[in-house]
């Protein structure tokens, strides 16, 4: 009997996950939810800013901003510079349609922020010469 209790608890120790990879697990799991809840909020973020950016500049007639502002995912691409409690701050320079493809420099610079749920421009902090 006493080594039928032994392997017992010595098979449960085996089946118990270590402390450490328990919480490593459930901080993967934290961090998905979080990602989840975030990425609808930066993909509006991002189409607002971009969106404001082209009215802002005469439209998509007149000028065309960056790739990066094209990109989708939970990254936010090259032209996400913050994302915080503050909401979403995005740095992306324009041009002539067709600037980046043609190798064209750009000709302006946008800097805007946009509220944490992506849903209104909380600032523009620059839009003008490339700086």
């Amino acid at each position: 009997m006493r080594r039928f209790t032994l392997l017992t608890a010595a098979l449960a120790a085996l089946a118990a996950p270590a402390p450490g990879l328990s919480q490593s697990v459930q901080q993967t799991f934290e961090q998905i939810d979080q990602l989840q809840e975030t990425a609808p909020a930066l993909q509006r973020a991002m189409n607002l800013a971009r969106n404001t950016a082209v009215t802002l500049n005469g439209g998509l007639t007149k000028w065309s901003p960056a790739s990066c502002m094209f990109s989708s995912g939970a990254s936010g691409g090259s032209c996400l510079v913050q994302s915080d409690s503050q909401g979403f701050l995005f740095r992306f320079n324009g041009g002539t349609p067709g600037w980046q493809q043609l190798g064209n420099p750009p000709t302006t610079t946008t800097e805007i922020l946009i509220s944490p749920d992506g849903r209104t421009v909380s600032e523009l902090v620059y839009n003008g010469p490339v700086l």
